[in-house]
């Protein structure tokens, strides 16, 4: 797979990029990824990339045409390398709300580029001439993209073959299945007098298993209403069969 970032902060990126597990992989080339700066595109002495924005208003807004070319340019080096365009997603706070479920339809892309808006925001025409699907990582206000650009690529980085030792390590995560994770625990066995629960000590795989599936959906049910709604939805309770009269 290929990602690239289009952003002011390259440097930024590429350095987060190239930090523990998703660094390690990189480094192994599990996956490629660029990061680009958009201020290269502009067309003016001073290298600007915003405006003030048409009706007025507090801050300034990023231009289309830079950002446009950019993507215009990472555009042409993916289908180059033999790639189908890629997939170009716009991080903005007015974007789907982000989700593992979107992870899992992102990584299953060969080439993704993410476009980080900055300042006010991005002059709209360029979004809608480009963006295949504008995302949010939530409900809250970023001085950039560059974080959300992140947190998408890191998790759809992470599901791509080899990036971790086992598939175990994101199928049971949260939200993987629609639940919460299951409560974890490592050494000491006891500590500040708490004790791990003892069914974790018996080495009895089932029972184990069984105690984690209740803790994720007694977690959910607590602490996520919404996703525990939505689950009960999904996994509709198996109607009991009915006994045979002798």
């Amino acid at each position: 797979m290929r990602i690239d970032i289009a952003t002011l902060f390259p440097q930024l990126c590429d350095s987060v990029m190239s930090e523990s597990i998703i660094g390690r992989a990189r480094k192994k080339e599990l996956f490629e990824l660029h990061c680009h700066q958009i201020r290269d595109y502009t067309l003016n002495k001073q290298k600007q990339v915003d405006d003030y924005p048409y009706g007025g208003g507090c801050g300034m807004v990023m231009n289309a045409q830079p950002i446009y070319d950019c993507c215009q340019e990472i555009i042409r080096q993916v289908t180059e390398q033999g790639l189908e365009r890629p997939h170009i997603v716009f991080m903005t706070a007015a974007g789907q709300p982000y989700s593992e479920e979107k992870a899992r339809q992102l990584a299953q892309k060969s080439a993704l580029l993410l476009v980080c808006g900055h300042y006010e925001g991005m002059d709209e025409r360029v979004i809608e001439e480009l963006a295949d699907e504008e995302i949010s990582i939530g409900d809250y206000v970023l001085t950039g993209g560059e974080l959300a650009a992140l947190v998408v690529a890191d998790s759809v980085l992470r599901l791509q073959p080899g990036v971790l030792s086992d598939p175990e390590g994101y199928q049971e995560e949260s939200h993987w299945d629609g639940l919460l994770e299951y409560p974890q625990y490592t050494r000491p066995e006891v500590w500040r007098d708490k004790a791990v629960p003892p069914v974790l000590l018996t080495g009895h795989h089932a029972n184990i298993q069984a105690w984690r599936s209740e803790q994720a959906k007694e977690r959910t049910r607590l602490r996520r209403p919404d996703l525990w709604e939505k689950y009960q939805k999904d996994h509709p309770p198996e109607p009991e069969k009915k006994r045979r009269r002798k």
